[in-house]
């Protein structure tokens, strides 16, 4: 059975709830990797790790321990780009399910706007986490879970 690893630091409080629910139900092993304590929710397949504070320490930790099929919950692309090179599965917080098709695309699109923050350019950054963004959430990881564990 694969395991969910959660990259806790900015994990949004509204999917904590939903995230648990499907956990329980479909009894799978979770480890929440973060620099500080972060809890989902109570739960004996949910355990909690802490790492050291640092740029990609959590990201690092996860990367380390991940195998092949398991599934990452994470925002941040590169992480979810080493996911898919280690032929591991990732999903974003607002319901994008990561894959060898669209990653490079996303990572490509994310180093160009670090290139022109970088540059001076005030850019918008992403629009404010919603309840939509919740919900598409909850039906992808629902499709994704339900799949993986016919």
């Amino acid at each position: 059975m694969f395991k969910i690893y959660v990259d806790g630091d900015a994990f949004p409080n509204l999917l904590k709830p939903i995230l648990l629910k499907q956990i329980e139900r479909l009894k799978i092993e979770t480890i929440v990797v973060a620099n500080k304590k972060i809890n989902i929710g109570k739960s004996n397949l949910v355990e909690y790790m802490i790492v050291d504070v640092g740029a990609d320490e959590a990201d690092n930790k996860i990367v380390e321990m991940l195998e092949e099929g398991d599934l990452v919950i994470t925002a941040d692309i590169p992480l979810a780009d080493r996911t898919i090179s280690k032929n591991a599965h990732a999903i974003d917080h607002r319901g994008e399910l990561y894959s060898v098709d669209n990653i490079k695309q996303y990572l490509a699109m994310r180093n160009l706007m670090e290139k022109i923050r970088e540059s001076g350019e005030i850019t918008k950054g992403p629009k404010p986490f919603s309840s939509k963004d919740a919900e598409l959430f909850a039906n992808q990881i629902n499709a994704f879970l339900t799949k993986a564990t016919k």
